[in-house]
């Protein structure tokens, strides 16, 4: 008989669980690892714990909150707002030269430094990513230039004179009323339902830009 060691039983078992659990999790646990979907449009109402909104593409979608569901307002600002050392989050795209043109740039509160710091794709166009960070340097004159600082690289970014800049401050349910403009990204539940891990709010009828 052959006799297994404690450190080899470790080896196969350990592995074994992991993957029994996960599969013990079901749909719920792809759900969860799934890729976020993107959702921009108007709110037409808040019912309970249910938020329907109208998408910019014409359709009607249920969302489901949690009771700590983060909600962050968006006001706008200008490139006044960015200083060196300012936490900010754009949407770019690449440029030849190896920058990146943003799309929108959003000014965090001091109370969010950190939220969602790094560069990762993103959805607002094609080849868009999107990049939370500190600014490092911020060149106004011939053009606006920002160099954004990340804890695992930075990136240089040109900030067109077109380009909208807002602030997001923190908010709550009360910006979720009809007609409020928001964009949201939410994951599915194991049935199916759609459930929003955070959304941005237009106040006074700004539309968050990102």
């Amino acid at each position: 008989m052959k006799i297994v060691s404690a450190r080899a039983l470790r080896t196969f078992v350990a592995p074994a669980l992991a993957a029994a659990a996960f599969l013990a999790a079901g749909p719920a646990a792809f759900a969860q690892n799934a890729a976020p979907t993107g959702v921009r449009g108007t709110v037409t109402s808040l019912s309970g714990d249910l938020l329907k909104v109208h998408t910019r593409d014409g359709k009607d979608v249920d969302v489901k909150l949690a009771k700590d569901t983060p909600i962050r307002g968006v006001v706008l600002a200008n490139v006044n707002d960015i200083k060196p050392d300012s936490y900010v989050g754009t949407a770019a795209i690449p440029q030849a030269d190896g920058t990146l043109k943003a799309l929108e740039v959003h000014v965090f509160p001091a109370s969010m430094r950190g939220s969602g710091e790094g560069h990762r794709p993103w959805d607002l166009g094609g080849n868009s990513s999107m990049t939370n960070g500190t600014v490092g340097s911020l060149v106004v004159s011939n053009g606006r230039t920002i160099t954004v600082k990340y804890k695992d690289g930075e990136k240089k970014i040109v900030i067109p004179q077109d380009v909208p800049i807002v602030a997001l401050e923190p908010g709550d349910r009360s910006l979720l009323v009809p007609g409020a403009k928001v964009v949201l990204f939410a994951h599915k539940e194991a049935d199916g339902s759609m459930a929003a891990n955070f959304i941005s709010a237009g106040e006074h009828g700004v539309t968050p830009p990102m």
